[in-house]
């Protein structure tokens, strides 16, 4: 047993490893024990188990191993770090446990595999479980399979790959174990019940038995869609869900969910491999298809037929047998062979899908004109062709060819295209079959229905009923208007047969939301001839792709279907609002009007309408209008009441009035009645003929707008229009345009004829009458602003004179935006069509007019030997062909898409060796684009695609000309084509860095401008990764720039997602950038509003939406971003959004912009600099830190600038050119002074940029740059500004390099900018880079760092070295050895330097140097041969220093409103220079040393050691000159001076040790708290005040008490000031809160002291001085924050009641102060921290049990803390012990038990009983007073009296209160309080009663202000509201206070650990000296530092004035020659130091 004990002594890490079995055992159990009970998953023990895991799976021991398995099960459930082990434990789970006899380590083994796919390693597992199947051991095979089905069966199929299994399983079913071959059964079972009949055609080829059992099988699954029961942890609230659901027991509608998406997921064509068939082909193929004889075409083609029958087909380049199989369909002779190539082309399509869309064009026109045919199987071939190649494209590409068709003359061709459209229809989805669409094709069916042929007009109803069903009536009605009611009736009744595809759901596709077909044609069916009815079924579920994934719910979104042309389902409008019903109604006679008339018109009304008498006929039309303004509408005939008013007279009327009342009837009729277009065809004519009529003209205007509202306004103005040009009246016809161009800026240009009017409008401006050109002019002005551009197209061949007119109007509106139509929208889209309604109407009228444009066919031009010549070997040749090409379609202007040859032709020359052509070919595709219009879209996948692939060309200029096609080209189709499809994904895997960057950059513009886009953009994902890591930097900062676009479409979880292909290391890299892009995501862009929708000024058309308009729109409403419209300029984007659109979003509008350079080049961005700061905090960016610059910094840079910098000066900033940079710094200096607020707010990013100039080579630029910093920083100081820590961090370093420069010029530059930056730095944090500098290789550097080194020292003394002078001397000194002479010899001076300026203390500082080093010093320092005691005269004199009155600022906020303060803060700067410059530097030590003396045995420096050197130095006899008083604290010149430094400046100054000093600080603070306006300045520097103030009154406890010499009246004098200032201080109350517990703990220690000193009482003014404490230590606890002040208190009691030597007075009065605090607790209950209290009470129980406390000789602590504790109780009732949350373990606390019994206590007893209670324990208290009521009335008179504002008041109340209740006891209260109190109290009383009585009116002087005019009392002043507004009673929690305390702790420089990091008990009891609070002292540290720098900065003020005969500077204390030094002084220090050392 032995070896036993050995092994049971390690620790379990290494039991685990060890060779004993047993050992293992025990160490896997006690594994499993620690994983269990580990709670933080994040610990870092389990990182100790990181490589062990595999062996506890693969344990060679069966019993160690199965606990092994255990151990690591539990491992991988708990430990964060686990997935970091998953391919080896997977792999040793599959090779180790599988194939072990025992079941239950089976189990474990399954059960930690799905673990691990738990923890989201699925692909790791699959995979191992996948190479598991390749094991020779049946067992493996077996178990790995039963875990692939498992996990299936719980994660379901989006977590678990099917691809893979699937491709596996037709292995597994021939293996020849039957165990294999059932599990694989198993499995395919589940895999069936997840993606049903996909997985049918991978499984076609197995064994047919064992298909026939599958089958069996599967029909026995369920129909249920099956759900996900096992959750990933990233799934949780999924997991939550269906827990959820599974409660309540039911499958709730969330289940639907999941379903929608797991189940359509999966698509049998994805789960197939693809096979290429291209090399398959026979070599002879295309030889044999040309064949003479049909039998060898026919062998061809079958060979073909036999490869297509793959149901999934490679991508390759298919286009010449395209080209061959297009032949035989349409030319072949012999039309067995036109089916078999119809159907080769049909299984091309089928396999390769989407792929095969760019052929589509090609085929579709001859496959249609081939119906011809009438034999059934050959009908039936192409029937399947087409349909099939309608999957692979969309109805918008190939709606030209088949509209061409429709209007062939053979009856069977309208019919079968017909009967095509219908099918294709059936595929649509409203977003899909946009109304632009719609037009044409229901124009050409409706030909079709009025067809001879029956057939033809079968097919056209089934047609248009398809097209109803899809859109809905909404969208169709309005092309039907023409159809008579029987043809209508039909299409309904044929609408309602029709079966979608997607079921009637608007937004299509809602159920399929993954997008993806669910199936394509199956298969197993794709040869066949099967019949059609099957072959339909099959087809339909096929091309969701097409749809745009529409987000299912709400209306679909729009998506630009096709390009722009499209406009959002009007069906899916249709359903939002009620149906717009036409109101159609028969002509009448004129009888059954008259009839209806009378029915409700007056008799005599109808009987007068034609009387001669005019007047008659004016009061006949009076009641006309009376009669129609009663009438309901239901009852209204219209119609008979409008021929009425035409009868004779009717519209001939010769009398303006009745004409007028006749008119204003019309518009009465139209706007009550159901007007129908029938009744306004009564009055148009009479209304167009009056319109022209100078008093009846606004009359006829008036009704046709009415009629336009009733009867829409395209049907009216047409009707009107028309109406107006068949009439010759001038008049009428420029009347009319008018009333158009009116109309429609009320209506709004939805569905107008643009081709009708435009008609018109020519015929208008050719008009002779100049008033109707005019007209003609402004209505095409207001058509321009819905049309845009394109609209002058139509006008180019007018006269120059008249275009020059239009283009001046056009100029007009230009920027203009279309108002929002007012009219006509209550009937059209009445309840949410706003949105879309308007956005339709913008898009359709773009499209329209465009379409309407005259295209030339330039079919015929498109010769085959132009195609040759363009292919010609000789490229001159080919350039020819080129130019032809070129003038062609210059003459052409405008073209019909059909071109022939051309594109395969122009393909061919975009690889053209010569680049010259291949830019001629770009600069041809561009010109292409805007002849053809959006029609180029169907050229997108043949054409287009291959200029992409241009934009990989080396040569630059060639990219540029590809960009500027692909933008063309994009222009006219929108973006959809281009990223449908695998082509866009598949150019981005080619691993060209210039395509890649070219590419993601054109995507980074356009993806932010899409509202949606096609989901095969996802395709791009993998790639779009892989460029992320791609080793070109630009290829990764343009990756970078796509992600959070590619995420606002895909969404972040989809991308994250398919991280799961890359290698770990790759992934966790690529999901931190996706993190960061989900935060600069921006949002989509909003449907365009009007506005928006012809963004940029009018010079896009609607069409073109011009991307600046949606940059713009990205830009505000990205997250949180507020552009502002400087900006907007800038490239629109926000700088949330990064910037990213800054690359030139704007397209071609701005070109102009770009021009203008007027403008501010800086662009102020409100919080801009703050939010780059917390960028680079929080490391969302680069920290600017490099040794050189890589790309992703510049590229950094350049994003962030382009929110805040001007583009132009951008573009010349960043541009490859030095001569550009030179430009651009010279624009910075022009700009340098009038943009000094623009400059300050950028100025960390100019910082950063200048760095990157200092790396390049060209010294022009750098000599500009360091001209442009030099006026930049004096820029800076003379705004006073103070640079942050992020920018000097960012530029000090690399400006130091450049100090090395080879060149003398450009080191002086640097060294003088060197020296400004201490105006705007801090001198001492300047020392630190400096000194970081001298470390560099560079020689030259090095010396001229150290010379500034000496530079520094020399300006600022001793205090700038920093960590400490001996430190950075000891560093500078090592350089005297340095092999470089120049280094070594700046060493030296700089060392001499410092020796001038501090004597020989250096060699001290300097330590220990070798011989040869201090010899050279040595012998350096006699050279120079300067006594020290000269230096800093000479210092004064060589540099008047660096500038006058420079303060930092940190703040920025320059010339804030503390400006007049601090002018305010001290009179008296520059009052003497002597005393001045005497006090610099020395305060600094002299402070140290109070400190040193005070901190009883608390010191931690060598000083005494050092000075016990110079000791003898000092007892020399020397002349001490009397030490004088420094009159002086700098005073601020009025202007703008930075109060918060000087503020520390003064603060500093009142712990001097020179008594003036301090007064006069002391009073200028005083003086700030005494202004309500100023006090607020003093905000934040609270407790350091405090520490200066109790610092100065430890010293004169300590010192000044002690010294003889000293007057004591200066010490009283002292002591007022500082009551004075702090009483003062007290009574602002927001500010009192700001002081922090220690600081409180440490100030009410000093002031209870102070009231203790036996001393005092011996001074005359002794009495008085505590009178005041007394008062002040009132007012602290009143004021201060009661939080702190409790706690402060309470931890003083500790202290005190620890502290042997403390007085037990001293621990009474504390308690006092505690009794206070318990008497205010009921006001103040509300405002303070229960937690912390409690806290402070339990650490106090702690350390002082009941027992102990007990032993106390004095019962009053135990009664305290009970009283406390009972008060609170009483106050918060049960309440209170929801408080004790930051009490670690409560049950150890005495304190809850305690609480318990009170609460308890209080509740038994009745209420009153219990107060009584308390009542008694406080009035033993309270001085044994008799009732507790009496007591507290008392107690609040007495405050009254005590306090300075209700003194009168409470004098009067006590006096009432005398009288009321004779015998009251006030004694108790008076015999606590002073002499002078008492005496105070009974004058007052004895006054009021002579007032009173009435005898002589005595003056009310009360004596207090007199007596207390020594004390330093200041006058009352308000208090302050607190800053967090809690002085109106409201109640501020805790956690204000807490929040407030912690920013206090961390300007103080403490850190911020909790208040229960308090030393434990032990050491409490041990040191009783240590302080418990974070003590004032360790804040003093911290505050050194920044009093450090604020001296430095007025060390530059006061030697800089001129005052040349200043004594010494820098004068140490230890410096023989000191003027300053007190040296008796000093030497008590130094013995008392000594003494307590020892």
């Amino acid at each position: 047993m032995g070896d036993d004990s050995e092994w049971m002594k390690l620790p379990i890490d290494q039991k685990c490893e060890h060779k004993l079995w047993k050992a293992r055992l025990n160490g896997y159990e006690e594994a499993l024990k620690l994983f269990q009970k580990i709670d933080d998953e994040k610990s870092p023990e389990w990182s100790k188990y990181l490589g062990l895991i595999k062996k506890f799976v693969t344990d060679s021991n069966a019993v160690a191993q199965l606990k092994g398995l255990e151990a690591a099960l539990a491992y991988v459930e708990n430990a964060h770090v686990a997935g970091k082990t998953t391919g080896e434990v997977a792999s040793g789970v599959v090779n180790k446990v599988f194939n072990q006899p025992k079941a239950r380590a089976k189990e474990l083994g399954l059960d930690i595999c799905l673990m691990y796919i738990e923890i989201e390693k699925g692909e790791a597992v699959q995979e191992e479980l996948l190479k598991g199947l390749d094991n020779k051991n049946p067992k493996i095979i077996v178990a790995c399979i039963e875990t692939l089905r498992k996990a299936l069966s719980e994660f379901g199929s989006k977590i678990i790959s099917l691809k893979p299994i699937i491709k596996v399983l037709p292995k597994l079913f021939e293996s020849r174990e039957k165990a294999v071959r059932d599990e694989a059964k198993l499995l395919a079972v589940e895999i069936y019940r997840w993606i049903r009949d996909a997985l049918r055609p991978p499984l076609q080829n197995i064994n047919s038995v064992q298909l026939k059992e599958l089958e069996e099988e599967w029909v026995k699954v369920s129909s249920a869609a099956p759900k996900q029961t096992r959750f990933l942890r990233s799934q949780q609230e999924l997991k939550a869900k269906f827990e959820q659901q599974q409660a309540a027991g039911g499958d709730a509608d969330g289940g639907g969910d999941d379903e929608e998406e797991a189940v359509p997921q999966v698509d049998a064509y994805e789960l197939l491999e693809a096979v290429e068939i291209l090399s398959k082909l026979p070599k002879d193929f295309y030889e044999k298809i040309e064949a003479k004889k049909w039998q060898e075409r026919k062998e061809a083609l079958e060979a073909v037929e036999l490869l297509v029958k793959n149901p999934k087909l490679e991508s390759g380049d298919y286009a010449d047998l395209v080209k061959v199989l297009k032949k035989v369909v349409g030319k072949d002779t012999n039309v067995m062979l036109v089916a078999l190539a119809a159907k080769c082309l049909a299984g091309l399509a089928t396999g390769l899908r989407k792929k095969f869309g760019q052929y589509a064009g090609h085929v579709v026109p001859t496959i249609l004109e081939k119906f011809k045919e009438k034999k059934p199987q050959v009908v039936q071939a192409l029937q399947e062709a087409i349909d099939a190649i309608f999957l692979t494209t969309t109805l918008q590409n190939i709606s030209e060819d088949v509209l061409a068709v429709m209007d062939n003359k053979n009856p069977t061709i309208k019919q079968q295209t017909s009967l095509f459209i219908a099918r294709s229809f059936r595929h649509c989805t409203p977003s899909t079959l946009p109304k632009s669409l719609l037009k044409p094709f229901c124009a050409a069916l409706l030909k079709h229905i009025n067809d001879s042929a029956p057939e033809v007009r079968d097919a056209g109803f089934e047609a248009l009923g398809t097209a109803l069903k899809v859109a809905g009536e909404k969208a169709v009605n309005p092309f039907l208007a023409d159809v008579d009611k029987l043809k209508l009736d039909r299409i309904k009744e044929c609408a309602e047969k029709v079966e979608l595809v997607y079921g009637k759901k608007t937004g299509g596709a809602a159920e399929k939301k993954e997008g993806r077909p669910v199936s394509g044609k199956t298969p197993a069916l794709s040869g066949s001839g099967g019949d059609k009815e099957t072959k339909d079924a099959a087809t339909k579920p096929g091309p969701q792709k097409k749809a745009p994934a529409v987000k299912s719910g709400g209306p679909p979104k729009k998506s630009k279907p096709a390009g722009a042309a499209g406009v959002v389902g009007a069906g899916a409008k249709g359903k939002k609002g009620p149906e717009t019903k036409e109101i159609f109604e028969a002509e009448l006679s004129i009888e059954v009007c008259e009839e209806k008339a009378a029915a409700v018109l007056p008799a005599s009304c109808i009987q007068q309408l034609d009387s001669g008498n005019w007047k008659e006929r004016l009061a006949c039309m009076e009641e006309f209008q009376k009669a129609v303004e009663l009438m309901e509408r239901s009852e209204m005939p219209c119609q008979a009441l409008v021929r009425m008013l035409a009868k004779k007279p009717g519209w001939k009327e010769t009398n303006f009035q009745v004409m007028q009342m006749k008119l204003h009837i019309v518009a009465l009729i139209a706007q009550k009645g159901n007007f129908s277009k029938t009744s306004a065809q009564v009055v148009l004519d009479g209304l167009v003929d009056k319109v022209g009529d100078v008093k009846c003209g606004s009359n006829a205007k008036e009704a046709m707008t009415a009629i336009a509202e009733a009867c829409q306004l395209p049907w009216t103005a047409e009707q009107v229009v028309a109406t107006a040009f068949s009439q010759k009246n001038p008049k009428n016809q420029s009347e009319t345009l008018n009333w158009l161009s009116n109309a429609i800026k009320e209506f709004g240009f939805s569905g107008l004829n643009v081709k009708a009017f435009i008609s018109n409008v020519k015929t208008a401006l050719a008009a002779t009458n100049p008033a109707v050109r005019t007209s003609a002019i402004t209505l095409l002005g207001v058509m321009y602003l819905y049309v845009g551009p394109p609209l002058r197209m139509f006008f180019e061949d007018e006269k120059p004179a008249l275009l020059s007119q239009i283009d001046a109007e056009f100029e007009k509106m230009q920027g203009q935006t279309a108002p929002a139509p007012t009219r006509g929208i209550s009937r059209n889209s009445v309840a949410g069509g706003g949105d879309d309604a308007e956005e339709e109407e913008q898009e359709d009228v773009g499209n329209d007019v465009v379409d309407l444009l005259p295209r030339t066919d330039i079919g015929e031009k498109i010769t085959a030997e132009l195609v040759s010549k363009i292919g010609d070997k000789n490229w001159k040749i080919r350039k020819e062909g080129l130019d032809e090409v070129t003038s062609i379609i210059n003459d052409a202007k405008f073209i019909q898409p059909n071109i022939g040859e051309l594109p395969a032709a122009l393909k061919g020359r975009l690889n053209d060796s010569n680049k010259i052509l291949v830019q001629q070919t770009l600069s041809i595709l561009q010109q292409l684009a805007t002849a053809m219009g959006p029609n180029i879209k169907q050229h997108v996948k043949n054409l287009g695609i291959p200029v992409i692939t241009v934009l990989g060309d080396s040569k630059n200029n060639v990219r540029a000309a590809a960009l500027a096609t692909v933008n063309a080209w994009a222009e006219q189709t929108g973006m959809k084509e281009w990223l449908e499809g695998e082509d866009l994904s598949e150019e981005l895997k080619k691993e060209n860095p210039f395509l890649r960057q070219e590419l993601l950059g054109w995507l980074a513009e356009k993806l932010p401008t899409l509202r949606s886009v096609p989901s095969d953009l996802l395709l791009c994902v993998p790639h779009l990764y892989s460029c992320l890591e791609d080793r070109n930097g630009d290829v990764r900062k343009k990756a970078q720039d796509a992600l959070p676009f590619f995420m606002m479409h895909l969404g972040f979880e989809k991308m994250a997602k398919a991280t799961s292909k890359l290698k770990p290391t790759s992934k966790d890299q690529v999901l931190a950038m996706l993190e960061k892009a989900k935060a600069n995501m921006p949002a989509k862009p909003a449907a365009p509003a009007k506005a928006s929708c012809r963004g940029a000024g009018g010079t896009a058309p609607a069409k073109f939406q011009p991307a600046s308009a949606l940059a713009e729109d990205s830009g505000s409403s990205s997250a949180e971003s507020k552009p502002d419209p400087k900006r907007a300029k800038a490239g629109g984007a926000s700088s949330k959004a990064k910037g990213v659109q800054g690359k030139k979003v704007l397209s071609k509008p701005t070109l102009k912009e770009d021009d203008d350079k007027s403008g501010p080049i800086f662009i102020i961005v409100p919080n801009g600099k703050e939010q780059r700061m917390k960028d680079e905090k929080g490391l969302k960016v680069l920290k600017w830190n490099f040794t050189t610059p890589r790309d992703e910094y510049i590229d950094q840079l350049k994003t962030q600038m382009s929110s805040c910098v001007a583009k132009w000066l951008q573009d010349e900033m960043f541009h490859a050119d030095f001569q550009h940079h030179n430009k651009a710094l010279a624009v910075m200096i022009e700009h340098l002074e009038n943009e000094k607020d623009g400059v300050i707010s950028c100025l960390d990013l100019i910082l950063k940029w200048l760095t990157l100039r200092f790396f390049d080579t060209n010294t022009s630029v750098l000599m500009k740059a360091l001209e442009y910093l030099k006026l930049l920083f004096n820029l800076l100081s003379q705004e006073e500004y103070h640079l942050t820590e992020n920018e000097a961090s960012s530029f000090i370093p690399y400006l130091i390099l450049k100090v090395g420069e080879p060149k003398d010029v450009i080191r002086r530059d640097v060294r003088a900018i060197l020296n400004r930056m201490c105006l705007i730095y801090p001198a001492s944090k300047m020392f630190t880079f400096i000194m970081e500098g001298t470390k560099s290789k560079n020689s030259k550097q090095r010396a001229e760092c150290l010379e500034e080194l000496g530079c520094l020292v020399e300006s600022y003394g001793m205090n700038v070295c920093q960590p400490t002078p001996g430190k950075a001397l000891k560093e500078m000194a090592t350089h005297i050895g340095d092999r470089d002479n120049t280094v070594r010899n700046a060493a030296l001076n700089t060392i001499v330097t410092v020796y001038n300026v501090h004597g020989d203390q250096v060699f001290k500082l300097i330590g220990n140097l070798s011989e040869k080093d201090m010899s050279m010093l040595e012998e350096r320092i006699k050279r120079s041969a300067k006594r020290p005691s000269a230096a800093p005269v000479r210092q004064a004199e060589e540099k008047p220093l660096r500038a006058q009155n420079i303060s930092t600022n940190a703040s920025m906020l320059r010339k804030g409103p503390a400006e007049d303060m601090s002018s305010k803060l001290n009179q008296n700067r520059n009052m003497g220079g002597h005393s001045e410059t005497a006090h610099t530097v020395p305060r600094e030590f002299q402070l140290d040393l109070d400190e040193i003396e005070n901190d009883n045995g608390t010191v931690r420096c060598e000083m005494p050691a050092l000075v016990q050197h110079k000791l003898d130095d000092i007892f020399e006899p020397v002349l001490i000159p009397e030490p004088k008083i420094r009159a002086v604290s700098p005073h601020f010149d009025d202007m703008h001076s930075n109060t918060a430094s000087t503020i520390n400046f003064v603060i500093s100054q009142v712990a001097s040790g020179d008594i003036n000093t301090s007064i006069q600080a002391l009073a200028q603070i005083d003086e700030v708290l005494r202004q309500e306006d100023k006090a607020e300045a003093m905000s934040g520097h609270i407790d350091q005040f405090l520490i200066a103030t109790f610092m100065q009154l430890r010293l004169i406890y300590n010192t000044h008490m002690a010294d003889e010499k000293l007057d004591k009246d200066e010490i009283v004098k002292l002591y007022s000031c500082i009551i004075g200032s702090m009483i003062s201080l007290f009574q602002i109350e927001s500010l009192a809160r700001e002081a922090s517990t220690g600081v409180l703990k440490d100030l009410m220690h000093g002031l209870i002291t102070l009231m203790l000193d036996s001393r005092l009482e011996d001074l005359e003014e002794g009495e008085q001085v505590i009178r005041s404490v007394n008062l002040l230590v009132v007012k602290v606890l009143e004021k201060s924050d009661q939080t702190n002040i409790l706690s402060a208190l309470l931890v003083l009691l500790q202290d005190s009641l620890l502290a042997t030597a403390s007085s037990p007075k001293f621990s009474e009065l504390v308690m006092k102060c505690l009794w206070r605090m318990v008497r205010l607790l009921p006001e103040t209950i509300n405002s303070i921290n229960l937690d912390r209290i409690l806290l402070d009470i339990h650490i106090f129980m702690k350390v002082f049990p009941k027992e102990k406390l007990k032993q106390c000789k004095s019962e009053f602590p135990i009664r305290t803390l009970k009283t406390l504790l009972h008060t609170l109780c009483k106050l918060k009732g049960p309440k209170i012990l929801d408080h004790l949350t930051m009490i670690d373990n409560k049950n150890e606390s005495e304190l809850e038990a305690h609480l318990c019994r009170v609460v308890k206590h209080s509740m038994d007893q009745s209420g009153n009983k219990a107060d009584k209670d308390t009542e008694k324990g406080a009035s033993r208290i309270e001085e044994k007073a008799s009732k507790a009521k009496v007591n507290d009335i008392l107690a609040e008179i007495f405050k009254k009296i005590g306090s300075k504002e209700n003194t009168k008041e409470g004098l009067a109340e006590l006096y009432e209160y005398k009288k009321k209740y004779s015998d009251a006891d006030i004694e108790p209260f008076l015999k606590n309080s002073s002499q002078f109190f008492q005496s105070y109290v009974e004058r007052g009383l004895r006054l009021i009663e002579t007032e009173r009585e009435g005898k002589g009116r005595i003056a009310a002087s009360t004596g207090i202000s007199s007596q207390m005019e020594g004390t330093c009392v200041p006058a009352s002043t308000h208090t302050v509201s607190s800053s967090i507004g809690n002085s109106n009673g409201e109640e501020v929690g805790p956690s204000v206070y807490l929040e407030r305390l912690k920013i206090l702790r961390q300007r103080c420089g403490l850190d911020n650990a909790k208040q229960e990091d308090r030393p434990p008990l032990t050491s409490l009891l041990s040191k009783p000296a240590l302080p418990t609070v974070a003590s004032s002292t360790d804040m003093l540290h911290s505050k050194l530092s920044q009093l450090r720098e604020s001296r430095e900065q007025y060390q530059h003020l006061d030697l800089d004035s001129n005052q040349t005969h200043s004594s010494g500077i820098g004068t140490t204390l230890a410096s023989p020659s000191s003027a300053a030094a007190n040296i008796d002084d000093l030497k008590k220090r130094l013995e008392r130091i000594k003494s307590s050392r020892k």
